[in-house]
C-alpha cells in the first residue's frame, strides 16, 4: 500500500531539482497576517509550500499584475480620447458635406484613422478580458 509521501513522488515532485552549485539568492517577502493567510490557503490547494507557491506564480508567463492591468487601462482612455477627437472631425467632414453637397477628399483617411483606433480598443478590451 502507498503512503501519502510516495504517492506525491509518483505524481509530482515536491521539491524542485538541485542544480549544480545550488541556488545562491533568495527574496523575503513581508506579508500582513490577513495576505499571509490568503498565501496559505492558496497554497493548501496547490498542494504547495508558500515559498514554492509563490516562485510558481512568479515564473508563470501568464500573470497580469495590477501594473499590467492599468496600463492597460490607461491605453482605453487614450484611444478613446483620440477616437472623440477623431468623432469629432467626422461629424465637422458630415457637416461640410451636408452643406456644399460634396464629400471632402480627406474624409477617407478621418475614416480610415477612426475604424484603426476603433480596433486597437476592442484589442485592449480583449487582452483585459483574457486576464
Amino acid at each position: 500500500m502507498m503512503t501519502d509521501k510516495s504517492e506525491r513522488r509518483l505524481f509530482g515532485r515536491q521539491r524542485r531539482a538541485n542544480v549544480e552549485g545550488g541556488r545562491d539568492k533568495s527574496y523575503r517577502v513581508y506579508v500582513t497576517a490577513e495576505e499571509d493567510a490568503q498565501l496559505r490557503a492558496r497554497a493548501v490547494v496547490a498542494d504547495v509550500t508558500v515559498p514554492r507557491f509563490l516562485f510558481e506564480s512568479a515564473m508563470n508567463a501568464n500573470i497580469e499584475t495590477n501594473t499590467d492591468r492599468k496600463k492597460a487601462i490607461a491605453e482605453i482612455f487614450t484611444l478613446t480620447r483620440l477616437m472623440a477627437t477623431v468623432s469629432n472631425n467626422v461629424n465637422q467632414l458630415a457637416k461640410y458635406a451636408n452643406t456644399e453637397g460634396q464629400f471632402p477628399a480627406d474624409a477617407a483617411a478621418v475614416v480610415a484613422e477612426y475604424r484603426a483606433l476603433s480596433v486597437k480598443v476592442e484589442d485592449v478590451i480583449d487582452r483585459l478580458a483574457d486576464s
